[in-house]
């Protein structure tokens, strides 16, 4: 059953539909009395701008509400039916699953290679080669074996954190950190890792760009214009040059700390839990990530330096 994305009440439909066409009527949550999904009127790029924004409407819409049946003016309401659509509804999401988590780990495998494999202005070589070919497979492999293992530790904690939560609940312990009644009789293990290849899409989006528009090598020369009061204090000068482009890592910065907080906020989303809880099941994950990171980094990179920056890389 479709829920409110804005109180998270269960609705029995998002809108309804008429017999003339492009003529649709959003429902009324009998809670906030809000429209319960308006974002089933919006296309795909809104939708896509608002998982960078990190909207926690767009979650709920893409990982409770999408795909399910409208209310068909001038039928009647059929429980099987209705039934039947759920299961269909997790077949589906298996199926999304399995779709967006191909392109995504290809995507991030493209990123990798793009890092690890570095091309100059200058490199006359060809644009792909047999040895490319093999170190993308080496990469894309590596890239597969992270994300299986990252998405097993991350479900392996959901569901000891659920068990002791639901183990508390009985003893009459409040554990929740809102009553979210909706979210909780919606939750499907399926949401876990399509929350999860949700979340990667900001930083993915993100990583794809540095790998195009790389930042520039050469060192900025400080500013002659500079405050004199700044350049007398050593300390805050020091902490200007941190924002260096040769010494702040921008991939780093954004696969680690952006991604770890998209996933932290993906999962809150589907938990409904207390962000610490969320922060404990991301580290879970993490763990799990960089052991197998260690393990396939040799075979991954080939040779000991291209080894070393596929750890580098792949290490919170």
């Amino acid at each position: 059953m479709p829920i409110c994305i804005s109180c998270t009440t269960q609705t029995q439909y998002l809108y309804t539909v008429y017999e003339s066409a492009n003529n649709l009527r959003l429902e009324e949550c009998s809670s906030c009395h809000a429209f319960a999904d308006p974002y089933v009127e919006h296309d795909n790029l809104i939708l896509f701008i608002d998982l960078i924004l990190l909207k926690r409407g767009v979650y709920r819409h893409l990982l409770f509400n999408r795909g399910t049946e409208p209310r068909r003016s001038g039928s009647k309401d059929k429980g099987k039916e209705r039934e039947n659509a759920g299961y269909d509804r997790e077949k589906k999401r298996w199926l999304l699953i399995m779709r967006l988590g191909s392109a995504l780990v290809i995507l991030d495998a493209f990123i990798r290679w793009a890092h690890i494999r570095p091309r100059g202005p200058a490199d006359d070589s060809p644009p792909w080669s047999r040895e490319d070919g093999v170190a993308f497979l080496r990469i894309l492999l590596g890239c597969l074996a992270e994300t299986a293992i990252f998405h097993g530790g991350i479900i392996f904690a959901c569901h000891i954190m659920l068990s002791i939560q639901r183990f508390l609940s009985s003893k009459g312990y409040s554990v929740a950190s809102s009553a979210s009644p909706g979210i909780r009789s919606e939750f499907r293990l399926s949401l876990i890792p399509l929350s999860l290849f949700y979340s990667s899409l900001t930083k993915l989006f993100l990583l794809f760009l540095l790998s195009i528009w790389r930042p520039a090598t050469t060192p900025i020369q400080p500013s002659e214009h500079i405050l004199e009061r700044w350049d007398k204090k050593a300390y805050i000068a020091h902490a200007l040059q941190l924002l260096d482009d040769d010494k702040i890592d921008r991939e780093w910065v954004v696969r680690n700390v952006l991604g770890g907080m998209s996933a932290g906020f993906a999962l809150r989303v589907i938990l409904d839990s207390h962000p610490l809880l969320s922060m404990l099941v991301i580290l879970v994950g993490w763990m799990a990530k960089t052991g197998m990171a260690r393990v396939v980094s040799s075979w991954v990179g080939g040779d000991e330096r291209t080894g070393e920056a596929w750890l580098a890389y792949s290490i919170p």
